[in-house]
């Protein structure tokens, strides 16, 4: 699991970890139920380590006032925001790009249209950039198969895009 979807998803509140492994299950539906626990708690421990994160014992008066809540720093902040608005397309997977989404909406840290808007700007000129190069190849020649096969996974994504978009508005106007 990447590290800044874990700083992203306790960008909203301080959290317990085991009320961050039910948000990114959440978030994530029938693929979260893959997701290890112990993973979550590793990346916190990396994290902590990293002084991207601070950990204090719960003071919420439960019998288990020996949880440990995970806040963030303001590295770990910063760190968030840089992820947020990085324009890293193909790297990241759809899931993540997916809980990148989420948690800006949930924190508050940046708007999921917006995001979605950026990545498409990016994936147009990256679709442009590879039908132009496509054009220049000779027909059935082995990077004209190579191209054609980034334009099609290019139009795919921006597919995808296009669905977060519908989504994300549908949310908003709350119909």
């Amino acid at each position: 699991m990447q590290q800044e979807v874990v700083l992203a998803m306790l960008a909203k509140e301080p959290t317990h970890g085991y009320q961050l492994r039910t948000r990114l299950r959440d978030a994530l539906g029938p693929l979260g139920d893959a997701m290890n626990a112990g993973h979550v708690y590793v990346t916190l421990t990396r994290l902590e380590k990293a002084g991207l994160i601070a950990v204090e014992r719960s003071a919420d008066g439960t019998e288990r006032s020996d949880r440990k809540v995970y806040t963030l720093t303001p590295d770990g902040q910063q760190r968030v925001a840089e992820w947020i608005a990085e324009v890293s397309w193909p790297k990241p997977d759809l899931a993540e790009f997916h809980l990148k989404l989420i948690a800006a909406a949930a924190a508050g840290l940046a708007d999921p249209l917006t995001i979605v808007d950026t990545q498409r700007r990016e994936l147009l000129r990256r679709l442009r950039d590879a039908q132009r190069t496509a054009m220049a190849e000779p027909d059935h020649s082995d990077a004209a198969l190579l191209l054609e096969g980034i334009v099609l996974r290019l139009q795919a994504d921006l597919r995808w895009l296009e669905a977060c978009e519908k989504n994300w508005t549908h949310r908003r106007s709350g119909s």
